[in-house]
């Protein structure tokens, strides 16, 4: 039976990298909604590739220059925010993958489970962000949530075929990005080309930069918490160099399972897209004896300040990790605009965590709320000079 899905966030890494797949195996799955930012170029040859029966961008300027571009009787083109929640909530789709960068994907993602869509899952903010909601909403509508991140992929593996309750903790794998062999002292004068060269994995700019100050591990762990239910005490986060192993599962008689593999998002994304089967994706398999080692340290906390950051925010709980990412999403912007520098990252992150109100209490109009309000303050932050 072919697998009909709605691809968010069309045009970016994990977007490309599944119609890659959607294409090899055009007799398993067929593309029938898109939805993008603005990137009228690439999103055009994309419907003239797949066909969909939607394709939505967020930017309504560039949606109506994409009109005049296509056959709008082949694709409907929708635009705006309500334009791309109603692509995710597209009838005509079995799976959704939520692969939309940062904040914006929350609410697109939560249209598409009161639809009752399936979701592969590659928007990590939708979880860190309205983590409890998102679960329970998923758990009301009967949809499964199948994660794409590689991590979180890797645990959903090793976890598979055993009880909850045999669970120790969840380990998540690190490669610690592009200044694991920098210390803290080196890391006041590193460009944004620097921060932008991983060792191992190819990503978007965002993503990059959040594995450089390793928040992108500690948006993860939050993720984890929420996705599989374990208390973030339970989650560590180990440095492994090669980004071979992808995470681990420690079990209360001292087992750990891992999952491995080379670092190529196709392997997660394609296990997402055909879960429970596995496809043969034209990637190199991994070959062990090549590899020799592998090595596993832990994180050093003073170096990686974000890291920690993202542990106290989800102990505080409520709001704090909707403030913690857009505080983020603002400083790693200005960041890569060079208006600040590397190790200002954290500096925001935290001052805008100590300076916004929080109770304890969650509903998505609090999270929403709380988000843009963090944006304004880490902004405002940003202005007044960073120290």
């Amino acid at each position: 039976m072919m697998k009909k899905i709605t691809l968010l966030g069309s045009t970016g890494s994990i977007g490309i990298n599944t119609l890659k797949i959607a294409s090899q195996f055009d007799k398993k799955f067929k593309v029938v909604a898109l939805a993008a930012q603005k990137n009228i170029k690439l999103i055009k040859k994309q419907i003239e590739a797949f066909t969909p029966k939607v394709a939505a961008l967020c930017d309504e300027a560039a949606a109506e220059k994409l009109k005049s571009q296509i056959n709008t009787k082949k694709t409907k083109i929708l635009s705006g925010a309500d334009g791309v929640c109603e692509a995710a909530a597209y009838a005509g789709s079995d799976l959704v993958v939520s692969a939309i960068v940062g904040s914006a994907g929350l609410m697109p993602t939560v249209c598409a489970i009161k639809a009752k869509k399936d979701i592969a899952l590659a928007n990590k903010e939708t979880l860190v962000m309205a983590g409890e909601l998102v679960m329970k909403l998923a758990a009301k509508n009967g949809v499964n949530i199948y994660p794409v991140d590689s991590e979180h992929s890797a645990i959903f593996q090793s976890i598979m075929g055993h009880n909850k309750n045999e669970i120790n903790k969840l380990i998540l794998t690190a490669s610690g990005g592009a200044f694991v062999n920098s210390t803290a002292a080196q890391l006041k004068s590193v460009t944004v080309k620097d921060a932008l060269n991983h060792p191992n994995w190819s990503m978007g700019k965002k993503v990059t930069i959040d594995s450089a100050t390793m928040m992108n591990k500690g948006l993860e762990v939050i993720e984890a918490h929420h996705m599989f239910d374990i208390p973030p005490e339970d989650i560590d986060v180990v440095i492994h160099r090669q980004s071979i192993v992808h995470s681990m599962v420690e079990y209360i008689d001292g087992s750990v399972i891992a999952q491995m593999g080379i670092p190529d998002m196709r392997t997660p994304i394609a296990f997402a897209l055909s879960y429970p089967e596995r496809l043969p994706i034209s990637i190199p398999k991994l070959n062990l004896t090549k590899v020799r080692d592998l090595t596993f340290e832990k994180p050093d906390l003073k170096k990686y300040v974000s890291l920690k950051l993202a542990y106290d925010a989800i102990k505080k709980g409520g709001v704090m990790p909707a403030v913690l990412n857009a505080a983020d999403e603002v400083a790693v912007a200005s960041f890569l605009n060079g208006d600040i520098k590397f190790i200002d990252i954290p500096k925001v992150i935290k001052k805008t965590m100590t300076k916004l109100k929080n109770d304890g209490k969650i509903s998505l109009k609090k999270i929403i709320s709380a988000s843009t309000e963090a944006e304004i303050i880490a902004k405002k932050i940003i202005d007044e000079g960073v120290n």
